[in-house]
């Protein structure tokens, strides 16, 4: 039986960790959320987010805008928030409606404020290897690895997607903790093989069930990012998932085929329940780095 790796006990450790690194600081770290527009994942996740803050004594403060907020007035509201002694840290919650630029969104979040490390300058000390926000997913995924003593250094590791959220910081980070790292995407020749060459494979690719047995190595460690909602029962049976289909009306499943993982795989994260919990786990994480930044405190 493959090993499963469930994010939540990773995640408790982080907190417990973080917990000490809180109480020592003069005043709560502070996170803003910004969201514009009324998407209801968008929502559900700003709600989460703001609730564990209060739960680990982080200031959390959120910003709903209306789907009709331009670029020029989401600017202004972050030039506020950057201006702002109490606030350490500031996230865009994505996606951005349609008619906003959110390349220029994201760019005008102060690079000591930026928890998500989207900024182009957190995304150069990245990939030079210094200190500075790392992008929350693949910072978790890294944690995980760690927490299950799956070793790093000297395997081969896959990553499948190139977003700038996900695929090219998740392949940095592998690259610093020592692996030998090919990006794969949709353009790949011979996807499906060069995917079974990894012993790590990370799926970031945003396709219900795309990687299936023939691009999985026996043994090998599959981390799924993909969060995918499934409305078609047909699709929901496919997968494996037609019996909560029935009694939900819906399903959600990662990139990674449930069924295949399971019978080929060494170790994998279920979705959902596996790099979810780590993904604002170290979002808390940077926030309070950032913190310990503005007040001269070494962690």
């Amino acid at each position: 039986m493959p090993q499963i790796l469930h994010g939540a006990p990773v995640q408790a450790r982080i907190f417990e960790q973080l917990k000490p690194r809180i109480q020592r600081l003069s005043r709560p770290p502070g996170l803003a959320v910004v969201l514009a527009g009324h998407d209801p994942a968008s929502e559900i996740y700003v709600r989460s987010k703001i609730k564990v803050c209060g739960e680990l004594g982080i200031f959390g403060e959120k910003r709903i805008l209306p789907e009709t907020t331009t670029t020029e007035e989401l600017v202004a509201v972050l030039d506020d928030l950057n201006a702002r002694a109490d606030i350490d840290a500031i996230l865009v919650q994505m996606p951005l409606p349609n008619h906003v630029d959110s390349r220029r969104v994201l760019e005008a979040v102060a690079t000591d404020k930026d928890v998500d490390g989207f900024h182009p300058t957190n995304v150069g000390y990245l990939a030079a290897g210094r200190p500075a926000p790392r992008s929350c997913t693949p910072a978790g995924i890294i944690e995980m690895l760690k927490y299950y003593q799956i070793p790093i250094a000297g395997k081969h590791a896959v990553v499948l997607g190139r977003s700038d959220i996900v695929g090219k910081p998740m392949a940095l980070l592998l690259l610093h903790e020592n692996a030998t790292v090919t990006i794969c995407h949709s353009r790949t020749v011979n996807l499906p093989e060069v995917c079974r060459t990894g012993e790590i494979l990370v799926a970031a690719i945003g396709r219900a069930g795309f990687v299936t047995a023939e691009f999985i190595a026996p043994g090998a460690v599959v981390i799924d990012v993909g969060i995918n909602r499934v409305t078609d029962r047909g699709e929901a049976v496919r997968l494996g998932r037609g019996d909560e289909f029935d009694a939900k009306g819906k399903t959600v499943v990662g990139d990674v085929h449930p069924l295949d993982v399971e019978r080929t795989a060494g170790a994998y994260t279920p979705v959902p329940g596996g790099v979810g919990p780590l993904t604002i786990a170290m979002l808390m994480g940077n926030t309070v780095e950032l913190a310990e930044r503005h007040l001269g405190v070494v962690a």
